[in-house]
């Protein structure tokens, strides 16, 4: 994709798009609703892409999948709605249904069963949900290479773009690998285990089977499992299902880190599973309407382990992680409560440690190093009005605009306030873009949610802030920070000084022997 030269507005947004840094790590299909939205800017004006650069580039994206007929429509929007279909097209399409139908007929079998709820219930009761036992009855006609057969047709169906039907199709092939824990049993089943004598023997056999929670219960995990896993997680994706999305996200994860830790990983292929990950997390933090995706995005991002991951491969990422710290900044200070900011403060000055590691800069992230490092007001008000275009043609960032600009201006309304006593109303509207009296207003709101020691003087038209009084909490947090410290060396003193009594007794005692022998 290309931009012109000249120096518009549209040409500022163009310099920020992260699409090319983002495409090498998101799977083929996760291209598309970048690609899609991209079109969305072009069409108003937002970002001077050319269309048919993009059209183009989905082409490319196409030739890898199976979506034939999208493949078809894309061509004829690049070379006109009359152009000729070249035959490599007609013929990857038949190809394409030969393949599906030798698929479908090869795992047949084992549908069937995964369709028949008794039959697959009465195995799972019985532990037999699993590929040894299935494969080893005769009566199901299911061999190992029928299975093969099933998660490979889950994978053409993905390729297809029926990812519905690649998710339930996965789902079926990791419960084979898993062992959930079992129900209890019903009371009239309980008399039977009382009279065989076999009910904590049985229940302490089941819990030692049960596999892990946090990986949809798989009781063990390889590299292959691994990749299975990775499927299922971009089917949740891509059928916007962001709660299953967040799961799948914690069990690829932690297959992630249970496969370096027994060295099943090289630490470079987990350096970039990693990477990886946290391309893929975007869609899911960022589409967390519950509102704390946010919170466990900063989380991950400031983990040891994805720091160096950050910081080695992708420092384009700390785009969304600046973005994510102060959007949460404050909610984390609310729930830390006591009156105290201390948890927010917390949070940008790792934010503060991870930009000295990366070499990466854009107007968010410059936006808060003006005000968190060099407090410069006149600079950070400048990549402010920059931010709201970067943010609005960002495709994970686009619809936090709004909230990101609320918290951006807290964020300049506090730090400013700490260096200054007094603010005269005026001047602070003008560094918040509003009039005076709507500036009152907003910072009378502000006052009573944020936690600041602040108040309206009207006569004089200004902010006045408190002097700065620590809570009775942070008083009694400060006075017992070091109480163990203090404790400890009162030990060691008090152990010495009776040990200083004891030997000046035992030399009188030694003493008053001596003198009595002579």
């Amino acid at each position: 994709m290309t931009a012109p030269t000249d120096a518009t507005p549209a040409t500022d947004a163009a310099a920020y798009d992260l699409t090319s840094n983002i495409s090498p790590y998101l799977d083929l299909h996760m291209m598309f609703p970048l690609l899609e939205y991209i079109d969305s800017l072009i069409s108003s004006g937002s970002i001077s892409y050319n269309a048919m650069d993009v059209a183009q580039a989905r082409l490319e994206l196409l030739k890898p999948t199976h979506m034939v007929d999208y493949a078809m429509d894309i061509y004829r929007e690049v070379h006109g709605e009359n152009a000729q279909i070249p035959q490599e097209m007609e013929d990857q399409k038949a190809g394409v249904f030969k393949k599906l139908e030798e698929l479908k007929d090869g795992q047949a079998a084992f549908e069937e069963l995964c369709r028949n709820e008794e039959a697959r219930a009465n195995l799972v009761s019985s532990n037999q949900w699993n590929v040894h036992s299935i494969t080893s009855n005769a009566s199901y006609g299911i061999t190992a290479e029928t299975i093969d057969n099933y998660y490979k047709f889950a994978k053409f169906n993905f390729h297809c773009g029926d990812y519905q039907q690649g998710r339930d199709m996965i789902e079926n092939y990791l419960s084979l690998f898993a062992s959930p824990p079992k129900q209890r049993k019903e009371d009239g089943d309980d008399e039977d285990d009382e009279l065989t004598g076999g009910d904590d023997n049985r229940n302490s056999s089941e819990e030692e089977k049960t596999g892990n929670p946090n990986m949809y219960y798989l009781t063990s995990v390889d590299t292959t499992l691994l990749q299975v896993l990775w499927g299922k997680l971009s089917c949740e994706i891509l059928v916007e299902d962001w709660e299953e999305a967040a799961v799948a996200l914690v069990a690829v994860k932690t297959a992630i880190e249970s496969l370096a830790s027994s060295s099943k990983l090289s630490p470079l292929d987990a350096l970039h599973q990693r990477t990886w990950l946290l391309h893929w997390s975007l869609f899911v933090f960022w589409n967390d309407a519950s509102g704390k995706g946010l919170e466990s995005m900063v989380d991950l991002f400031t983990s040891e382990k994805y720091l160096q991951a950050i910081t080695t491969h992708a420092p384009h990422l700390l785009r969304y992680l600046t973005a994510a710290v102060l959007l949460c900044k404050r909610r984390a200070a609310k729930k830390a409560g006591n009156n105290s900011n201390a948890e927010g403060r917390r949070l940008l000055r790792d934010l503060v440690k991870v930009m000295k590691q990366c070499e990466y800069s854009d107007p968010i992230v410059e936006f808060v190093e003006q005000l968190s490092v060099k407090f410069d007001f006149e600079a950070a008000q400048s990549q402010l009005a920059l931010c709201e275009k970067v943010l609005s043609t960002d495709f994970f960032l686009c619809k936090q605009t709004e909230l990101f600009m609320e918290e951006a201006r807290v964020f300049v309304f506090e730090n400013y306030c700490r260096i200054h006593h007094k603010i005269d109303l005026t001047t602070l509207g003008e560094k918040l873009a509003m009039d005076r009296n709507r500036a009152e207003r907003w910072i009378v709101d502000l006052i009573r949610n944020a936690l600041l020691d602040a108040k309206i003087d009207s006569e004089e038209g200004c902010v006045v802030m408190g002097t700065g009084s620590t809570s009775v909490y942070e008083k009694v947090m400060d006075r017992t920070k070091e109480l163990t410290a203090r404790s400890g060396g009162l030990v060691v003193n008090l152990r010495s000084y009776m040990n200083d009594v004891k030997r000046d007794k035992i030399r009188k005692e030694r003493k008053a022997r001596e003198e009595a022998e002579y």
